[in-house]
């Protein structure tokens, strides 16, 4: 299911799996489990290096030929293709779109196992058609989201187990302060859509959420 933002088009793929078009330009983001071929995006994402997150076979369905990959060490190291690595507190530009890459990690005792602090999992701030669009990856709520600056459109987690639940979502939004959001990490592995929508209810005129249905 996809939705326009200012001229930029976000389709929900599947779980945290997500492409943005914005004139012919595509960014996808931790492609997973994708059953048709695209080869859509000039840009791809990956947070970390779980299996949800980081699938080559799902990489090689969104990614036109020639694509850049951007991932951190230890999810770059499953991957093949022009790879770029990237930590926390990069700055990138490739295929004309800036992305600037933030920490994502657990700070609940226990979640910690899944995403410790110090793991090279990422999040991304991305430039693309005028927008700032954050997407959070595995994460927790944490200090960094009130330093990540003006963002017009939030990815946010909302499960719980691994990440934020829907609660610990609405609690992000109001650090992080975006216009419109749109939450994520459901109907896969973990979570549903009534999280999503309990995370609408919770968060109420703080941002106008965005509800979207996987597209696969």
């Amino acid at each position: 299911m996809s939705v326009r933002v200012n001229g930029v088009e976000i389709t929900l793929l599947k779980h945290d799996a997500f492409l943005l078009r914005s004139g012919d330009v595509a960014v996808a983001i931790d492609p997973y489990q994708l059953k048709k071929k695209r080869n859509e995006a000039d840009l791809v994402l990956i947070t970390h290096d779980h299996f949800d997150h980081c699938e080559q076979s799902s990489v090689d369905l969104v990614a036109k030929p020639g694509a850049v990959i951007v991932a951190p060490k230890s999810a770059a190291a499953k991957l093949t293709g022009e790879v770029k690595v990237v930590q926390a507190g990069d700055q990138v530009t490739e295929k004309g779109v800036t992305v600037r890459v933030v920490p994502a990690y657990n700070v609940r005792a226990d979640r910690q196992n899944f995403h410790p602090k110090g793991y090279d999992g990422v999040g991304y701030l991305i430039h693309l058609g005028g927008l700032v669009i954050y997407h959070a990856g595995d994460t927790d709520v944490i200090p960094e989201m009130e330093t990540l600056g003006p963002v017009d459109l939030a990815l946010l987690p909302v499960s719980g187990t691994y990440v934020m639940d829907a609660r610990e979502a609405a609690e992000a939004v109001q650090k992080i302060r975006p216009k419109r959001v749109i939450p994520m990490h459901w109907g896969a592995i973990v979570g549903s859509r009534a999280d999503a929508v309990e995370f609408q209810k919770l968060v109420g005129d703080q941002a106008e959420v965005i509800l979207l249905d996987p597209e696969e």
